[in-house]
């Protein structure tokens, strides 16, 4: 018969197995982390470094030019990093309450028009309208040009991958005896939704939401379609016409003037300083939604 203490060890796996283990994770966790290094020393490295010797992790010249360049209109940059947060935080939040008020139904039982709408949603995973008939949409009849509202609802507010996932999860994890119970007790269901269902969903609602962060602070696209005015640059914007200056610029030197300008502007550099200043807030907020990810990434996988 076998004895705790065996049994203990045979469930743990013997300790030079799970340190060797440990040290194979922690080893490609460096190599992960090399190139964000990377992008941040070359954001601080001198031009003619980039341009002679290439990049490196041990730059002889050191240089804040990139951020100098990039910082010149520091009220814009400062403008289009509060839209870029107003928009994340906001469309995140409308998007986790819309899609969990879609998928919730959908994972009901009792509920008579289910496969209707799951076809629906995954009808609008396979197929869309286009990019012409999307664009009159949201122009023509909706008219959100010059909006904040131009960042956040087109394309981005719904999405039928998260509200599937989100489904299946409500299907998996949230025991039908609780809702049950619940309802003999004479709760309604919006009190079922909102204090039990909502409650017992955080991994898939972390989940979904940090999908949904990235995909709104990563955006341009929109800003380019949609936007004219300044005020409503989002930081992602703001770096791509940035870029496409500099590209500009760059193709058109027959100028004497844009060629000294060019010429004495850090490309690379710019360019490297752009990614540390996109990424730099998902970085920091990784974390926080990481311990969620693998429970809310798992949704609907076998158990044994």
């Amino acid at each position: 018969m076998v004895n705790q203490k065996q049994f203990r060890t045979h469930r743990e796996g013997s300790p030079w197995a799970s340190g060797l283990l440990h040290g194979f994770f922690l080893v490609m966790c460096v190599f992960c982390l090399f190139p964000i290094v990377l992008v941040l020393i070359a954001s601080f490295t001198d031009e003619s470094i980039l341009r002679t010797g290439g990049y490196t992790y041990f730059p002889k010249i050191w240089s804040t030019a990139a951020y100098r360049y990039l910082f010149i209109d520091i009220h814009q940059l400062l403008r289009a990093y509060g839209v870029t947060i107003v928009i994340t935080v906001g469309g995140t939040i409308t998007s986790l309450f819309i899609s969990s008020l879609v998928a919730y139904p959908m994972s009901r039982q009792d509920f008579p028009y289910r496969k209707i709408l799951s076809f629906y949603v995954f009808f609008t995973i396979l197929l869309n309208g286009g990019l012409v008939p999307w664009y009159l949409v949201y122009t023509q009849i909706i008219d959100l040009r010059d909006t904040i509202w131009a960042l956040m609802i087109p394309g981005l507010l719904m999405n039928g991958f998260n509200v599937l996932i989100m489904r299946t999860f409500f299907s998996n994890s949230v025991p039908i005896s609780v809702i049950e119970s619940a309802r003999i007790d004479g709760a309604g269901e919006w009190r079922i939704f909102f204090q039990l269902v909502l409650p017992l969903s955080v991994s898939v609602l972390a989940t979904i939401g940090m999908f949904t962060t990235l995909a709104y602070w990563n955006d341009w696209f929109n800003g380019l379609i949609f936007i004219s005015d300044s005020h409503y640059f989002s930081v992602q914007y703001l770096m791509t016409k940035a870029l496409l200056n500099i590209q500009f610029l760059s193709s058109h030197t027959e100028n004497a003037n844009s060629a000294k300008l060019i010429s004495e502007m850090p490309q690379n550099s710019i360019i490297m300083a752009m990614a540390v200043i996109g990424i730099g807030p998902i970085l920091i907020s990784y974390p926080f939604f990481q311990k969620y990810l693998v429970k809310g990434l798992t949704v609907g996988s076998v158990k044994g």
